[in-house]
Order: structure tokens, then sequence, then C-alpha cells
């Protein structure tokens, strides 16, 4: 089975630090017990203002799929609309 693997980070404007931060436990939490979510971390930048981390696996390309399609009817997506991403995402065979 084909893993699904994100990485990269979000930079955040000063003007929505805020409120990113306010829904990002909520976010965490939802995504963490969505099916096929393997591991799930956001971790704001210790060096870089703004800057939050990004690590995702979910066990296949469905699982990954639905993460997407929730999120995009999420408060996470009303938050962070228009904050610039820089993703990578990855698929790899799995046993």
């Amino acid at each position: 089975m084909a893993k699904v693997y994100l990485q990269g980070f979000l930079d955040v404007p000063e003007d929505k630090l805020q409120q990113v931060r306010s829904a990002l436990p909520r976010h965490i939490e939802l995504t963490r017990a969505e099916p096929g979510c393997i591991s799930f971390e956001v971790v704001e930048d210790t060096v870089q203002p703004g800057r939050f981390n990004v690590s995702e696996v979910f066990e296949n390309q469905e699982a990954f799929d639905a993460h997407q399609s929730r999120t995009k009817a999420s408060d996470w997506f009303t938050v962070t609309q228009g904050v610039p991403r820089d993703y990578t995402v990855k698929v790899e065979e799995g046993e």
C-alpha cells in the first residue's frame, strides 16, 4: 500500500498569527482522528517567526484526499485562507 507523506511549512503573517494559534489545536485533533491518519504534526518554528512546520503521513491516497476535503470545509481553512504554504507531497510504496 502506498503511503502519502506531506512535508513543508506555512508562513503566517503577523496579523493572522493569533487566529492560527487559536485554531491549530482543534485542527490537529480533528486530523489525528481521521481514518488513515498515521501522523500529523504542525509545530511553530522557534527560529523563523510566523513559520509553522508541517509533517503528515496518511496510509493511502484515499485517506489523504479525504483529509484535504475535510480541511477545505473547516474553520482551519477559513483562518488560513491566503497564508503562503510550501509543501512537498510524496507517495511511497509500503509493506
